[in-house]
């Protein structure tokens, strides 16, 4: 069993950071694969990053602006994210497989089998 609990989401005016946190927990191995979607109102899911020992990825949209990274001795997955614009705005969810290195890519994990409940981030002009 595998649990996702993030944090750190919040209201920001365009230009400013947050850093949201996941926190895994697992009752036998950890998964190996994470990442974070979101999800703004009235839209599909959106990869934003991805995360897999030590690899990281990115959707084009964030480059630059987001970076994603793994605290193993806190089993804590980061996404902080700078320059914010207003089309950032969504619910942010951390999200966790126990993939392999070569299927561990967006495609699949849309159908990771472990999300969080998500954490709302508004950003504001």
């Amino acid at each position: 069993q595998v649990q996702l609990v993030e944090s750190g989401g919040g209201s920001v005016q365009a230009g400013g950071s947050l850093t949201l946190a996941c926190e895994v927990s697992a009752t036998q191995s950890r998964p190996k694969c994470l990442a974070w979607f979101r999800q703004a109102p009235g839209k599909g899911r959106e990869r934003v990053a991805r995360f897999r020992l030590g690899e990281t990825f990115y959707d084009d949209s964030v480059k630059g602006r987001f970076t994603i990274s793994y605290d193993g001795g806190k089993n804590t997955l980061y996404l902080r994210m700078n320059d914010l614009r207003t089309d950032d705005t969504a619910s942010y969810y951390c999200v966790a497989d126990y993939f392999t290195q070569n299927t561990c890519i967006f495609p699949n994990l849309e159908d990771a089998k472990y999300w969080g409940q998500g954490t709302q981030v508004t950003v504001s002009s």
